[in-house]
């Protein structure tokens, strides 16, 4: 569609030709009396507004009009941000997205990626002479009453374009009720307000950056706010490439976005479409033939919903684990500014890189989905966690995600600060921390004891030097008695051994020694110091225990779990996150010696021997909960440990599973899905820095390196030069040969 005229038109008829032409249409001389009193009495008030905000001081009005004068220049403009509320994206290794949160779902644009007919509709059915004026249109404001009264409905809008920008300014910063409250009432004092900030926008702004502001900040309706959201949402495409009619609807659509809601209002809504086409004819801007013909056509919807939160991603509880980590993270783990931070995610507009790995999150759905049933109430959870830096990989449950019968937002393999349950008692991988602490001081593997199938045991103390009463621990079997070691110990997981064991460690260097490798009660508090804690008597979370075996096969390297690798505003500045603090927990001759003790679990004289190993070298430990309550297991292999627990939802006492032990189920779905996740996994190598890089540049170094690239479409904050690379995912380290994703900077 050609424009007639690329400049912005004005009204060549004023106040007094619309009194003649009421005069000479014989209208009722009492409604057109009414109607001229009240176009005088608004244009006194327009011009008296306009003289009192112009004038610096009326020294000759005298010195009350000169106070009221300095009482307005001088009401305080509060502190607002100009860059209104942005959907905040989290990516996962690979560059594909994960999720959106948003409050408002919002995606800014610069001035020059929007239509040019865009700009010309907006502009000439909100504000005609917007380049022409200050922050008050005194002329278009007579004009709007004059149309307005004449047409018998609200045809032009009466504020400028700085005026709407300044209130919706003020909304968007608004954060309670109250507030919002205030900077919405029909009050004089909120007119005055928004007023004063238009003038100081004004002041401080040019023409371009208000439009560009007051385009990315207004509500079009249906969940859409800025003019790039609004196009995907009605159109399915960018503001680049709206053509007339459309752009059309979208500037009729600030008006009532739900009135004219082209969605479920398609009538009103092509009513309102041809207004605007009408002011675009009378402004010139297109001819009278091009807006009848225009106004005939249907609208062509091409609608689509906006997708955020957690319930709508591919991976709905590492979501949930990764949501919860950026509010600790925004909120700097203060329990006060947990508000604040969710406020901060939801609007924030972060590109938030996380650590999760799609093959490996498809293999543990995969083997989790094998073994269970989604709609019955037991379940099986899992983490994998990458030695050496902790990285979450996945994190899967065998329930879907929702609040639906059946389903679950609870996220089962996490604690309860990340969004998780009580946990699950670890069973008898929590045997693997006494071993540890054996192993410190320098006792040899070769430490015997004999155990018999029951015993009575005592001398245990706490930490601060409590007694603890004597303790009656049985074996799984009465017939699994003898003299054994520490590696024979584990194979057979002999509970009496084990016993002993701690008491000749003591109980407080056992907790001390799980405590270092990072685990905690999944309610957040520290382990009980209990002598059952040797079998797992703790209520512990998938994800720390996987942690916690990560750090033993990264010889003895332990690394808090972490979903989060960097989060950057949508101005390039990079958060700085908590430091994860990875520490040599014990020496690596230590945890390699348990990696090899571990070995022999899923060896032909292990508790899992009858388990597929999923890979030469592949270490682990088997765990059944009391009475049957719940079972687990935990282990590695070729760089990826896994932890995998199995239990009925409705309570594990209550409800135990007979016959599952850790060495079938849970170990069946930890090998099928490492196998799955390690198949073609090759050793990890170190990638180059390409950082700041151009485009051209990046990829030739990372090809050169023998590293495929891909980009991703959307460009993304960053201090870098504008089309350079703003980083790559990962950014460290990478297997031989494989995808490197480059993010491009925006400048």
């Amino acid at each position: 569609m050609v424009l007639a005229d690329t400049r912005y038109g004005r009204f060549t008829r004023g106040s007094r030709g619309y009194v003649k032409d009421m005069l000479a249409s014989g209208e009722d001389r009492g409604t057109f009396a009414g109607r001229l009193v009240k176009l005088l009495v608004a244009s006194v008030l327009a011009g008296a507004l306009a003289a009192f905000i112009a004038l610096p001081g009326v020294g000759s009005v005298g010195l009350t009009a000169k106070a009221a004068v300095d009482d307005f220049h001088n009401l305080p403009v509060t502190k607002v941000t100009r860059s209104p509320s942005e959907k905040s994206v989290a990516y996962a290794a690979d560059g594909r997205p994960i999720v959106t949160f948003f409050d408002e779902f919002r995606e800014p644009v610069r001035l020059d990626q929007v239509a040019p007919v865009m700009k010309q509709a907006i502009i000439g059915i909100e504000d005609s002479r917007f380049y022409e004026h200050g922050a008050l249109d005194v002329k278009g404001t007579i004009r709007a009453l004059a149309r307005n009264s004449q047409s018998g409905e609200t045809v032009q809008g009466g504020s400028t374009l700085t005026q709407q920008y300044a209130k919706n300014l003020l909304l968007n910063n608004a954060k309670t009720k109250a507030q919002r409250k205030e900077v919405t009432a029909s009050t004089v004092v909120r007119k005055l307000r928004e007023l004063r900030h238009a003038l100081k926008l004004e002041e401080t702004m040019t023409k371009d950056q208000i439009l560009e502001g007051y385009l990315n900040i207004a509500y079009f309706g249906a969940g859409a706010y800025g003019i790039q959201a609004a196009a995907e949402r009605f159109f399915g495409k960018p503001a680049a490439a709206l053509n007339l009619p459309e752009a059309a609807l979208l500037a009729g659509l600030t008006k009532n976005p739900v009135a004219f809601d082209p969605i479920r209002h398609p009538r009103a809504a092509k009513l309102r479409r041809n207004t605007v086409l009408d002011r675009l004819a009378e402004l010139k801007l297109i001819t009278p033939v091009q807006a009848y013909a225009l106004a005939k056509k249907k609208i062509r919807l091409k609608p689509s919903l906006p997708r955020g939160g957690c319930s709508t991603s591919r991976v709905p509880f590492y979501c949930g684990y990764l949501r919860n980590e950026m509010i600790h993270i925004l909120s700097h783990g203060q329990k006060a500014q947990i508000p604040e931070a969710i406020d901060r995610l939801q609007r924030g507009g972060y590109t938030i890189r996380t650590t999760l790995d799609w093959v490996s999150q498809a293999a543990a759905q995969s083997a989790v989905n094998a073994w269970t049933t989604p709609s019955r109430p037991r379940v099986a959870a899992e983490a994998m966690v990458e030695p050496g830096t902790g990285q979450i990989k996945a994190l899967v449950t065998s329930k879907r995600y929702g609040t639906k019968k059946g389903r679950t937002t609870i996220n089962l393999a996490a604690d309860v600060p990340h969004g998780g349950g009580v946990g699950v008692s670890a069973g008898s991988t929590f045997k693997i921390f006494t071993l540890l602490a054996a192993l410190d001081p320098g006792r040899g593997v070769g430490t015997s004891f004999f155990s018999p199938g029951r015993m009575r045991i005592g001398g245990f103390s706490t930490c601060k030097g409590r007694r603890l009463p004597g303790w009656n621990v049985g074996n799984s079997s009465e017939s699994e008695a003898g003299v054994f070691n520490m590696r024979t110990g584990t194979m057979h997981s002999v509970n009496t051994y084990f016993a002993q064991l701690q008491r000749r460690v003591g109980l407080c260097n056992a907790v001390k020694m799980a405590e270092r490798f990072g685990m905690r009660r999944s309610d957040g508090r520290p382990l009980q110091q209990v002598a059952p804690q040797v079998l797992g008597s703790n209520e512990i979370d998938m994800v720390h225990l996987s942690a916690a075996f990560a750090g033993i096969a990264a010889h003895g390297r332990y690394c808090p779990p972490t979903a989060v690798l960097e989060v950057t505003s949508p101005a390039g500045k990079r958060l700085k996150l908590p430091r994860t603090g990875c520490r040599q927990a014990v020496t690596p001759a230590i945890a390699d010696t348990v990696t090899s003790i571990m070995r022999g679990v899923l060896g032909p004289e292990g508790t899992a021997k009858k388990v597929p190993s999923p890979g030469p070298g592949a270490a682990g430990k088997t765990g059944t909960c009391e009475n049957f309550s719940c079972a687990v297991f935990a282990g590695s292999v070729n760089g990826l440990t896994a932890a995998v627990a199995y239990w009925d939802f409705r309570g594990g006492f209550k409800h135990p599973v007979y016959g599952v032990y850790g060495a079938n189920l849970p170990a069946s779905v930890w090998s099928a899905s490492l196998r799955a996740a390690t198949a073609k996994r090759p050793p990890l190598v170190v990638l180059p820095n390409v950082s700041g890089m151009s485009l051209g540049a990046a990829t030739s170094t990372l090809a050169s390196a023998g590293f495929r690239t891909t980009v991703s479409q959307s460009p993304v904050g960053s201090a870098n030069p504008k089309g350079s690379v703003a980083f790559t995912s990962p950014d460290v380290r990478i297997e031989k040969g494989g995808t490197v994703t480059i993010f491009v900077s925006n400048g």
